[in-house]
């Protein structure tokens, strides 16, 4: 990608700003000699923080747009789909890994997509039909997902411990979109996550699509075709390349 365009530009510009503020609320908790109790009231006033302050600044470059949130029927115009904290549990207990996440929603497909986590800097982005990268200090990184080719060898990211006899290993690391991210950069080559949230996967659904991935929803009965619309008001994902992704769905429906 040669530039980046206005609507990029924008949504790393809101992300950013707004990660300075979550940036020093996870340097703040780890000094915090309180109790579990305390420590989840502080990530959550955090969360607040820093949902209030995105919406300000996605609002002031787009009033129009409508903003999603949880799963069911899309608005017909565009809109936000915004996780202003990705990974609390990590984030609450002193992690460095988790995400804010922004993507626009238009007519049922994500068009653009940054997924930041402020502990590393590490910010990824795409737009439809343009690729997905990582920000770079002076060029950006283009995404490619991995090339391993048997389910046998795979690394998957999910929670659920029923797959592991599939693959080589399975990691549950807290973050929806951070591992779709990873899974984008081909760290990981497979995804399974079910009861989704719209605002966790949506930018990492266009990062994996971008990267030369394939998303089917858990249940959906045709993978031979794309249909962003159902992922999206389902929240169950099944992911990988070209040819992990439809051997790990078919050995799901087995």
């Amino acid at each position: 990608m040669s530039y980046i365009s206005l609507n990029l530009s924008f949504l790393i510009a809101a992300v950013k700003k707004a990660g300075n503020t979550l940036i020093r609320d996870f340097n703040e908790i780890e000094k915090l000699q309180t109790s579990l109790r305390g420590h989840a009231d502080f990530a959550k006033a955090a969360e607040d923080r820093m949902n209030k302050i995105l919406r300000i600044e996605l609002q002031k470059g787009r009033p129009e747009y409508a903003f999603v949130s949880g799963n069911g029927p899309l608005p017909e115009g565009p809109c936000f789909a915004v996780a202003p904290l990705d990974g609390t549990l990590n984030f609450m207990h002193g992690i460095p890994y988790f995400a804010v996440s922004v993507a626009i929603i238009e007519n049922g497909n994500v068009t653009a997509g940054v997924i930041y986590n402020p502990a590393t800097s590490d910010l990824f982005f795409a737009e439809r039909g343009s690729g997905a990268f990582k920000e770079g200090y002076r060029n950006h990184e283009r995404l490619r997902v991995s090339g391993r080719k048997e389910l046998k060898d795979a690394l998957l990211a999910s929670a659920d411990a029923s797959l592991s006899t599939l693959v080589t290993a399975t990691r549950n690391m807290g973050a929806l979109s951070l591992d779709m991210a990873m899974l984008a950069s081909g760290k990981v080559d497979a995804l399974v996550s079910q009861n989704n949230s719209i605002e966790t996967f949506a930018a990492g659904l266009l990062l994996i699509k971008e990267s030369g991935g394939y998303v089917y929803e858990y249940d959906q009965k045709d993978i031979r075709t794309d249909n962003q619309s159902l992922i999206l008001t389902s929240g169950n994902i099944v992911a990988g390349n070209a040819e992990i992704a439809p051997k790990l769905f078919a050995n799901i429906h087995n």
